[in-house]
């Protein structure tokens, strides 16, 4: 472990007409941000994908929003470059009130930042939420009041763009294997506690999860990490397969102590593909014992990259409490 850096960034807006959001809201706010890159910068909006455009390895759409590899081992799809961390209620804001929301960029991703910065206004006129009859059947709007760079690991920030400047400054903060191992070092080794704060939606041996569970939770941890370090490493991922195997079997020795996570119905609407698709998943607090230190930078990465089906959509994103 340690080949991927993540670099984590937090919009706080002003809401300007009547928005509303869903209990989960990840999905709405991925495709408004597909929707914003792909509108400002797609120079081929016929292709109906980005694998059969020519352009694909030198464009932004493709590798903030699709990204491609020709040589991906599983096929050419790979991991999406970044996860949302929506809002974490349903509720309705007036005009003037702050809409706050985040986005995790991983690896060398981050040059592409400037693109997201670009597509801002686009991303603004677009609207969010349900359409409103107060808005006359429009979406809520909202301006971007500042973006900050920061670290939850240090909880360090730093300000990048404020409303009415011209200039925006390059982020300076980021988390390494050296904060994930200070985090790590802090958690206790026989017994904690996860809060999954959105749906977490795990599958182990093609079924779906629908309780907490250890073992699971790792093998998936374990994939996820592996495919972003080998796609956005800054370096070449290695010695993180060798521990698969020892991972997994020591995992069959945590217990669940306690459960108290339901699962939760959530269903996500493509305009692009005109169906719904499941992106249900459990959800709540659930308390593992055992010999929980061979895991612990395992799980401080887990809070940082999510974890799980639909984790670009905002799904998977958990906290640890000691």
């Amino acid at each position: 472990m340690g080949a991927l850096v993540t670099h984590h960034f937090l919009f706080t807006t002003e809401v300007v007409s009547p928005l509303e959001l869903d209990k989960h809201s990840g999905a709405a706010l991925r495709g408004n941000f597909f929707d914003a890159v792909w509108t400002r910068f797609c120079n081929n909006k016929a292709a109906p994908t980005c694998a059969i455009c020519p352009l694909h390895s030198m464009c932004p759409v493709s590798a903030l929003v699709a990204p491609l590899r020709e040589e991906n081992e599983r096929g050419r799809d790979i991991p999406r470059p970044y996860v949302i961390l929506p809002p974490l209620d349903a509720r309705h804001y007036e005009p003037g009130e702050q809409l706050i929301f985040g986005i995790t960029l991983f690896g060398s991703i981050v040059q592409l930042f400037p693109y997201i910065i670009m597509a801002t206004k686009t991303l603004e006129a677009k609207g969010l939420g349900r359409r409103l009859s107060e808005n006359q059947g429009q979406r809520g709007r909202f301006k971007i009041k500042q973006i900050e760079s920061y670290n939850p690991v240090s909880a360090e920030r730093q300000v990048i763009y404020k409303a009415g400047k011209p200039l925006v400054e390059t982020p300076t903060l980021s988390v390494s294997s050296t904060d994930v191992s200070i985090r790590a070092g802090t958690l206790p080794a026989k017994r904690i506690t996860i809060n999954y704060l959105t749906p977490t939606r795990i599958l182990f041996k093609e079924k779906l999860v629908h309780h907490a569970a250890f073992r699971p939770l790792i093998q998936r941890l374990l994939e996820r990490l592996t495919a972003l370090e080998r796609a956005y490493g800054l370096e070449e991922a290695v010695g993180l397969t060798d521990r698969w195997r020892e991972l997994v079997e020591l995992a069959d020795h945590i217990e669940c102590s306690d459960d108290t996570t339901q699962w939760e119905e959530v269903k996500s609407y493509s305009r692009r593909l005109l169906h719904t698709t499941p992106i249900s998943g459990i959800q709540g607090r659930a308390t593992f014992q055992g010999d929980l230190a061979p895991f612990h930078e395992l799980l401080v990465w887990g809070e940082l990259i999510h974890v799980g089906k639909n984790a670009v959509k905002g799904n998977g994103w958990y906290r640890i409490e000691n």
